[in-house]
């Protein structure tokens, strides 16, 4: 769809990113590529050369006042350099092309114990029953949390993620009590691991590291250990179901790709492009700057709009089209420069194991309704809220 007069914009709305916004960004980034939304009182970044130019650039627009509009928080992620380098050293060992690696037997693992536990039944939610599980079990096993909590940190990540933006007048305080919630669990979980001086998790690393001599507070790993938890788990699955269900509805290229492995790391790439889980990440100006016609001023909130970016047809030929063939395909999808996700590596081979696995294991994957499907409604992180599929029932194969 072309949109062809000023349309409704409102960049701080849940319900914008979950309804269809690409049309939208399509139109700003031919009329308005820096667009003031006054209501939510933030620019809106929508051409690839101008996000990655802004996400490259922390002298002018700073992360410090928060990844979030006007809601600075004390993680890694809400820092410049050096403190940013710093703080993501404690942690960025586990996350080498090596420790990858070292895991990809963990992950084959995981995720034929996830198909063991549909794959009786002919039938399941994609989200729920399979794309949630495989990242949440990575990521809280590396955090060092056991089995029997992991249940209550998806929920607590699901339920402070889903105030972003939200239309529910509830939502801010069940993701209050969520936080709450999570505080109490990780203080207690921190106090174990500086009693017993155990380093052999993140949590751990964060709770016995260093920097310039000094140790971080627990307040402060709490919330480095929520961005690993959230970061590890919820945009991973998301992109699990949101690249699956393209794959579905595109038979040609589902059966290309099972018929040819090779095509397999594209196709993850094409996944991550036109999923985009994080829709924005924001800076905030520490001067003034012109650009198409438009003054940021010094302490604006700007947005750089990723999924805009990642369908920008100046970089992307036909991007409104999903093709896991696409080459080359440089997208946005985990940021860039100082700022690229630390678990990226992870979060591609764990889609590349959990697709790998449905393509062996589920011959027939199949939508049980081709009607569009919901999204969550939210500012931040979007993805489906349910998937379900359908396939010949067949027997379990882990022992």
């Amino acid at each position: 769809m072309t949109i062809t007069t000023a349309p409704d914009i409102a960049l701080m709305s849940g319900e914008f990113y979950s309804g269809d916004p690409y049309p939208v960004f399509a139109w700003m980034r031919r009329h308005a590529p820096l667009y003031y939304d006054a209501e939510g009182e933030v620019w809106g970044v929508t051409r690839y050369e101008d996000v990655r130019s802004f996400g490259q650039d922390p002298l002018t627009f700073s992360n410090a006042q928060g990844t979030r509009p006007r809601s600075p928080i004390p993680h890694l992620i809400d820092l410049d350099a050096p403190e940013h380098r710093r703080r993501r050293r404690l942690v960025s060992a586990e996350f080498t092309p090596e420790a990858v690696r070292g895991r990809t037997a963990r992950i084959r693992q995981v995720c034929d114990e996830i198909l063991d536990s549909v794959c009786e039944r002919g039938s399941c939610d994609l989200v729920s029953e399979i794309a949630a599980p495989l990242p949440l079990v990575m990521i809280a096993d590396m955090l060092g949390f056991p089995a029997q909590d992991w249940s209550r940190l998806l929920e607590w990540s699901d339920t402070m993620l889903m105030s972003q933006g939200s239309s529910d007048p509830d939502a801010l305080q069940r993701a209050t009590a969520a936080f709450e919630e999570w505080d109490g669990y990780v203080r207690r979980q921190i106090t174990e691991r500086r009693d017993r001086g155990a380093t052999d998790d993140l949590l751990g690393a964060l709770v016995h590291g260093r920097i310039d001599g000094a140790f971080l507070d627990d307040t402060t790993i709490v919330y480095d250990a929520l961005l690993i938890l959230i970061g590890g788990d919820e945009t991973t699955r998301h992109v699990i179901s949101g690249g699956v269900e393209a794959l579905l509805r595109r038979p040609d290229q589902l059966e290309a790709l099972r018929a040819d492995r090779t095509l397999l790391p594209g196709a993850i790439e094409e996944m991550l492009r036109w999923v985009t889980p994080i829709k924005n990440m924001n800076r905030n100006a520490t001067r003034d700057v012109e650009l198409h016609g438009q003054t940021i001023r010094a302490g604006d909130d700007v947005l750089l709009l990723y999924p805009s970016a990642n369908r920008d047809e100046s970089v992307f030929a036909d991007p409104d089209t999903f093709d896991i063939r696409r080459h080359p395909n440089e997208h946005v999808a985990f940021g860039f420069g100082a700022h690229l996700c630390l678990g990226h590596r992870l979060a591609r081979a764990e889609l590349g194991g959990m697709v790998d696995r449905l393509l062996d294991r589920f011959e027939d994957l199949a939508l049980v309704s081709t009607a569009p499907l919901p999204l969550r409604e939210s500012n931040f992180i979007v993805g489906f809220e349910s998937v379900p599929v359908r396939f010949t029932p067949a027997p379990r194969r882990s022992s």
